[in-house]
């Protein structure tokens, strides 16, 4: 912890840090919705990724709204914010099978409004923590501490489908309701503590900030990384969504235990970023980042060969390499931006429509052939990061001649 953070920044980031447990739960329990709706209203795998696609719009139609915000008002402000939308969209979702019957398909859209509200709650949320805990500390460490702190989101994502799993494939008509309805109340319970807790707000310009840079977009740092975060979105999202899917339909898995088993990826996930904080504190950050993505490539290729048991293997071992991968990018890209940085950050989270985007082109993919040929989006996508990682190795350690950023 001395090493992470600065004495005088430990409060504020135990408490941020708890949000990302909050948010990862919020993600993770859909990741088995997709699933459930085929089943109770009789929908395709495509249409069912409407829940990741409305979801990840959220994401993308409000990280600049949320941005604007948060230059003006600030972190605080920003997070306060943030955890309103997401206890309002929470309490609505909870309401939803007290308004319709359950199983229609006036159901399914009303599920899609309250996750988008939810999700332009996240957006805020996240636009202002993954910054924020970067300043609390060194600028050395700031991958580092990043990657601790996003290891509680691990935390969450691995009760998320386990959870949901118990409530949906356990045979006893459990209602997806019930676990928003709690979370609303508890985070509107987190939401009237941050208005009695103050945090620091932080004005840190850094020095090496690019003065005659006129748009973010010419800064090469910035601009690759939002590239490689959209198609890791891409990768990553699209897995989880449909991995219960895969683990029924080609691995011939029960509904139950693939949640199970996607539960276990998190948690392998949640470990992986636990040891890639301690090792990027050893090893270069962009070296690690270099042998994660190449492990992704491995991986999912060996899934899309649909080699049995092995190729579920692959996938697990996917969780690993994967897990360092979104806050080491997004520490990159903000590299050098200064006081663009919450400007910056907003446009970084707009790259989760990634998400989207990789969820319904797997799923049609999955309609048409099968869910072993459709893991070619997420293999594209981890591509490259791949070939992204290569090249920030290459600007960053100084293994190439350094050209201007």
């Amino acid at each position: 912890m001395a090493k992470l953070v600065k004495r005088e920044y430990r409060t504020p980031f135990i408490l941020v840090t708890l949000l990302f447990f909050i948010w990862g739960f919020a993600r993770a329990i859909m990741d088995v919705l997709n699933k459930h709706f085929q089943m109770e209203m009789g929908i395709s795998i495509s249409q069912s990724t409407w829940v990741q696609g409305t979801f990840f719009l959220g994401y993308f139609l409000f990280a600049l709204p949320a941005g604007r915000f948060l230059m003006k008002y600030g972190y605080h402000k920003g997070m306060v914010f943030g955890l309103s939308l997401f206890a309002l969209g929470a309490l609505t979702f909870g309401l939803g099978s007290f308004l319709f019957v359950e199983g229609t398909v006036p159901l399914f859209y009303f599920f899609l409004v309250t996750l988008f509200v939810i999700a332009s709650g996240l957006v805020m949320l996240e636009i202002a923590a993954n910054p924020f805990v970067t300043y609390l500390g060194d600028k050395e460490s700031a991958a580092s501490r990043l990657n601790f702190a996003q290891s509680f989101n691990g935390l969450g994502n691995i009760f998320g489908p386990w959870i949901g799993g118990l409530l949906l494939f356990s045979g006893n008509d459990g209602d997806i309701t019930l676990p928003y309805l709690c979370f609303g109340i508890l985070v509107t319970l987190a939401t009237l503590a941050f208005l009695r807790v103050k945090l620091p707000e932080i004005h840190k310009e850094e020095s090496g900030m690019v003065e005659d840079v006129h748009s973010l977009w010419q800064h090469k740092l910035f601009l690759f990384g939002f590239v490689a975060l959209m198609f890791y979105e891409i990768a990553e999202i699209s897995i989880n969504s449909l991995f219960i899917n895969y683990a029924e339909g080609v691995q011939g898995i029960d509904k139950l235990t693939a949640s199970q088993w996607l539960s276990f990826g998190f948690l392998l996930f949640m470990c992986a970023r636990f040891v890639g904080s301690w090792v990027m504190s050893k090893i270069e950050a962009e070296r690690v980042l270099l042998f994660c993505a190449i492990g992704t490539v491995v991986a999912n290729a060996l899934v899309l060969m649909n080699l049995g048991k092995a190729s579920m293997i692959a996938l697990m071992l996917n969780f690993v390499f994967e897990a360092i991968m979104f806050p080491t990018i997004f520490t990159f890209a903000l590299r050098g931006l200064g006081k663009r940085t919450k400007q910056a950050s907003s446009i970084l989270m707009m790259s989760t429509i990634g998400g989207a985007i990789g969820t319904m082109l797997m799923g049609v993919i999955g309609d048409r052939t099968s869910l072993s040929v459709a893991f070619i989006i997420p293999l594209i996508g981890y591509i490259v990061v791949m070939a992204y990682s290569w090249r920030v190795n290459s600007l960053i350690s100084g293994q190439a001649p350094r050209r201007k950023l």
